[in-house]
């Protein structure tokens, strides 16, 4: 046995509680599955999850696994669709899987690039069943959040030599390796481990100490590395207090910080919440209901389940925070938007999952109001895990999925889809134009994904905007050209937009593709940004794939063209201006 998981085992034990002892938890409602090293037939009931979630590509099922602290021997986790696994101690080492914790690829050929919608958080595991080497296989796509987790083993972020098209890592520790493998792009914050082999076409590092040597552009090793995240806060986490009750922990305001939040066994600063000052929001509760509750005070803890809302859900009293676990799901079909925060201090939303409805509310998410000149700098607003999507259930539609007017807001990963597979999906049955419109100042994003929206996916009209990762593919259904030709005459509408007003905008690492199903569509410009002194990209990479278009331009009238035919298929440029 080695050093660190002897001691892992020990650390387990000596913080797990005996089961008599514990307070009685919270009723957390039918989708959320607590579970302990000595529940009974503890493989069978993870096994049942996972049967029913890994063909739910688009189904109404939600599931929380809720792991107690402890050690689970011989224990194997398959993690699906809309399935969130989450540990309860105080540090990750408290619940310690040995055995294995995956993702499988969906489709045929080890083909992972549809693996949406699943996450792990907050434990450690040891995969000693994991696919040989002590090695865990984590192949995954989009809106898959790994976060406060400690891989005692190396990783490989894909099957096989299949596909697999980006993920998220937050506040993770890999004892060993980290392969990437096909991996077409993935962010890295506040991360460590020993080595990191593998890359595509962009791959981000922002305040990993260990991040892999080389530099963007040279294949093999197009890397973008950040030394320090200037400011960020940790996404809140469930866990069990020593006494036995439950609590959410709110992480601190972290300031030019370089790996894990967790390092020497330390519980993260921050503050500490006890579950009664939650409202435990269940499927059938409506928005009367949970605005009811905000304005009496109380923070929002949403388990798994889908969510019909008649009226916006309004976070208005500062500090509040708004929690899903088990990727919650919020639709409205009456035309109204979803969520709408007041322009406030502090305010906290995290894990939910929101999907637009028959009619066009205009907005999905709004947040702060518009026109308003307060700042939040000392304590922003901070998006956690929020995953956006217009079709692919149902048809639906939004004109914006979201948009942020309150100053100095941070946004730590999101993924914002208008569908592309899935039912109600074509030109006119989920028509959106924008994903993202970001009209406050000095907002900063972590992990933007953004993709498939019918004119901009992203609008960018605040100074002092901060990006660091963008991965967008742009939509394939335009029919023709003339049906996707923008206001100035150009082809086409540029992903990323950055307004002419602004002097202040900086992005690292963004990768834009086009897949096309039509031919003789082609987009000119794939980013479209002032020439200004405080106006810059760094490393930025346009990808056509398939058979037809491209893409000519990377941002304004520079850069290649990336042509499916006739040239290369990828263009890169390492700065601009």
């Amino acid at each position: 046995m080695s050093r660190s998981i002897a001691s892992s085992r020990v650390l387990s034990a000596a913080l797990a509680l005996p089961l008599a002892a514990l307070a009685a938890p919270p009723d957390f409602g039918p989708n959320v599955h607590l579970l302990n090293p000595a529940t009974p037939g503890l493989q069978q009931r993870i096994d049942a999850i996972y049967a029913a979630q890994q063909p739910n590509h688009f189904g109404p099922r939600r599931d929380a696994i809720l792991l107690m602290p402890g050690t689970y021997e011989n224990l194997r986790i398959p993690v699906g669709f809309y399935t969130q696994v989450l540990g309860l101690g105080r540090h990750p080492d408290d619940v310690h899987v040995v055995g294995d914790l995956r993702s499988t690829a969906l489709l045929d050929n080890d083909n992972a690039t549809q693996n949406f919608w699943r996450g792990a958080e907050n434990f450690s595991v040891t995969p000693t069943l994991g696919i040989g080497d002590n090695t865990m296989q984590w192949a995954v796509s989009q809106a898959v959040p790994f976060r406060r987790m400690h891989v005692r083993g190396h990783m490989r972020l894909n099957q096989n030599n299949g596909w697999a098209s980006g993920g998220w890592f937050s506040d993770v520790r890999v004892d060993g390796q980290v392969n990437s493998a096909t991996q077409q792009q993935w962010i890295s914050r506040n991360s460590e481990w020993a080595s990191w082999t593998g890359a595509n076409w962009n791959m981000v590092f922002v305040g990993v100490p260990q991040a892999p040597a080389g530099e963007f552009p040279t294949p093999g090793r197009r890397f973008t590395e950040v030394g320090k995240t200037p400011l960020v806060r940790e996404k809140p986490f469930l866990f069990v207090e020593k006494d036995g009750g439950f609590a959410v922990r709110v992480p601190a305001l972290r300031r030019d910080s370089a790996g894990i939040s967790w390092a020497g066994g330390a519980f993260t600063a921050g503050k500490t919440l006890p579950i009664a000052r939650f409202f435990i929001a269940k499927p059938g509760d409506t928005a009367a209901t949970l605005n009811a509750q905000l304005a009496a005070g109380k923070h929002l803890l949403f388990t798994p389940g889908e969510y019909l809302l008649t009226e916006t859900l309004q976070v208005k009293r500062a500090g509040t925070v708004v929690l899903g676990i088990g990727f919650p799901t919020l639709r409205s079909d009456n035309g109204v938007p979803l969520v709408k925060t007041a322009d406030v201090d502090g305010l906290t939303v995290s894990g939910l999952f929101l999907d637009a409805g028959a009619q066009d509310a205009g907005v999905l998410m709004e947040v702060g109001t518009a026109g308003s000149k307060r700042r939040h700098l000392a304590d922003p607003t901070v998006l956690h895990d929020l995953f956006f999507r217009v079709g692919g259930a149902a048809a639906g539609q939004v004109h914006t999925a979201l948009r942020i007017h309150a100053h100095d807001t941070l946004v730590d990963h999101t993924w914002i889809w208008r569908a592309d597979h899935g039912e109600g999906v074509g030109w006119a049955l989920n028509p959106s134009a924008h994903g993202l419109v970001v009209d406050g100042e000095d907002v900063t994003i972590y992990g933007l994904f953004v993709e498939h929206f019918q004119q901009e996916q992203v609008v960018w009209r605040g100074n002092g905007g901060r990006v660091y990762f963008y991965q967008s593919e742009i939509p394939y259904d335009p029919p023709t050209q003339r049906q996707w030709t923008n206001a100035a005459g150009r082809r086409g509408f540029a992903s990323y937009q950055v307004a002419d007003t602004v002097t202040r905008h900086q992005a690292w690492g963004l990768g834009i593709y086009s897949v096309f199903l039509q031919p003789d569509v082609v987009l000119d410009r794939a980013i479209e940004a002032p020439r200004a002194a405080g106006v810059r990209f760094q490393h930025m990479i346009t990808v056509c794939l398939v058979d037809k278009g491209s893409i000519e331009h990377v941002i304004n009238d520079a850069g290649d063209a990336a042509r499916c035919q006739g040239g290369s298929n990828t263009a890169t440029l390492k700065h601009y201006p």
